[in-house]
């Protein structure tokens, strides 16, 4: 167990070093100069203004030295300074992390409960329950996030004006309040496969020997259900809910921007727009250390849901 999960976190850290090599090298080759920005533009720039502000941000050493550099203040927790704010990049990120986390907390929320509830009901209820279900999943899964988005905003915010549709909200209940609509339109995809897999997940388990015997000796269908089809199904609903939500925490900036929630996809958007490249980094950086630990977490956990993982494991 202790050498698994050592190479698992061997893993995740030179899958982390490789992805932050790609983020610094992409941010920094993409069109515009930093060093133009930070000068204030071009009007009235001469080459010597240029190069005196290259070499004080350090742009003028070698892509390697200045990914380096980066990645040894990252280490110790220092992300930079953005180029627009002018404050610290951690502070920024620390302002506005709680928005995209409570977001995407809501979001998990909904599309686990009633992805799974209706996944097993069309488990379970075959016929027309099934059909509807798998017809009503099948229509939230083809509304891309920013049509449910505007579809909610009108209906629901400007119509009926039973929700607002900017603004996260302050306090438990504003915050909830606040967040309703931009986590239905982030869980309404998220919900549509999870209800499939979880109904392809009870069908197979459904099937097994046991629970034929189960069945045949008298045991109640209640007791079948969540003692032995549901609870042998849980291995992939379980990692399959922890994807959809490691993906959500970098699937964010269109939500963000469409309700107009400072969260941290928004900052991203605004950072590319103004070519703020430090903020750019860290915030492409946390998304995939987000995603990657989400997913490392999830692939730890699968044997404590299914036993047979840790079987099948020591067999090979």
């Amino acid at each position: 167990m202790f050498a698994r999960i050592s190479r698992r976190v061997a893993g995740l850290l030179a899958t982390l070093l490789a992805a932050s090599f790609v983020i610094f090298a992409a941010v920094f080759a993409a069109p515009g100069d930093p060093a133009v920005f930070l000068a204030g533009g071009r009007d009235k720039l001469t080459p010597e203004k240029l190069a005196a502000v290259r070499e004080q941000y350090h742009l003028d050493e070698p892509l390697v030295v200045q990914y380096g550099r980066w990645l040894w203040d990252c280490a110790h927790a220092d992300l930079g300074r953005s180029f627009k704010y002018s404050d610290q990049v951690a502070d920024l990120l620390t302002s506005r992390l709680p928005t995209t986390l409570a977001l995407v907390g809501y979001a998990t929320v909904l599309f686990v409960v009633l992805g799974v509830g209706a996944g097993i009901l069309a488990a379970v209820r075959r016929g027309w329950v099934d059909s509807a279900v798998v017809g009503a999943t099948t229509l939230a899964a083809s509304v891309p996030s920013f049509v449910a988005a505007i579809a909610l905003v009108s209906l629901f915010g400007v119509r009926l004006g039973w929700f607002p549709v900017t603004g996260g909200g302050t306090g438990f209940t504003g915050t909830v309040h606040h967040l309703t609509l931009p986590a239905v339109s982030m869980a309404l995809g998220a919900l549509a496969l999870i209800s499939r897999v979880t109904r392809q997940a009870m069908l197979d388990a459904g099937a097994a020997d046991h629970v034929e015997v189960a069945r045949a000796s008298g045991l109640g269908e209640r007791d079948i259900v969540l003692r032995h089809v549901l609870r042998n199904a849980l291995g992939p609903i379980v990692t399959m809910c922890g994807l959809v939500t490691a993906g959500m925490l970098a699937g964010t900036v269109v939500i963000e921007t469409a309700f107009g929630l400072s969260g941290i996809g928004s900052l991203l958007v605004g950072a590319i727009n103004t070519h703020d490249f430090p903020v750019a980094q860290a915030v492409l950086l946390l998304m995939v250390t987000g995603y990657m630990v989400v997913t490392t977490l999830v692939d730890l956990l699968q044997p404590v849901f299914d036993p047979r993982v840790t079987a099948e494991r020591s067999a090979t």
